[in-house]
């Protein structure tokens, strides 16, 4: 069952000047940043907030590292904004194929690794009122504590 928005991404042409926007506007520091080569792009993870089951609400920034990437090819024709909404399940697996037997086209087989070793899959924008939807399991939260649970 999905519990929470985990995130919303945000397509951006130069993720320094997003995340500075976002830090001088709004006070959101970037919590933590990687590339990920599958999906074509550089992200970076802000927090907003934790919840009541230890995960945390976020805003993405994503910028594409090659021309090819989905991400390019969004903004090429859409420009900066939001790019998707995401939602929290304990169980990405079972919740994508309870959604799968809906009737709505899920993009990925088997879910993929997504930020901070999280586990996603998305939904066709289409079957969900033209809306990019990913479903996300957050990574266990690590040793140290982190109640963030990324």
């Amino acid at each position: 069952m999905l519990t929470r928005i985990d995130h919303i991404g945000i397509a951006c042409f130069d993720l320094e000047a997003t995340a500075e926007f976002y830090r001088d506007t709004y006070g959101f520091e970037v919590f933590h940043s990687e590339v990920n080569e599958e999906q074509g792009v550089r992200e970076a993870m802000l927090r907003i907030n934790g919840t009541d089951d230890g995960a945390a609400s976020w805003l993405q920034l994503v910028q594409p590292i090659r021309e090819d990437s989905p991400v390019a090819k969004w903004l090429a024709k859409n420009g900066e904004g939001v790019h998707h909404i995401a939602f929290g399940t304990a169980d990405v697996d079972a919740d994508s194929e309870a959604i799968r037997d809906k009737g709505i086209r899920v993009l990925y087989e088997q879910p993929r690794r997504g930020s901070m070793g999280s586990r996603i899959t998305f939904l066709h924008p289409k079957d969900c009122h033209g809306v990019l939807t990913e479903i996300v399991t957050a990574a266990p939260a690590p040793a140290s504590g982190d109640p963030s649970g990324h």
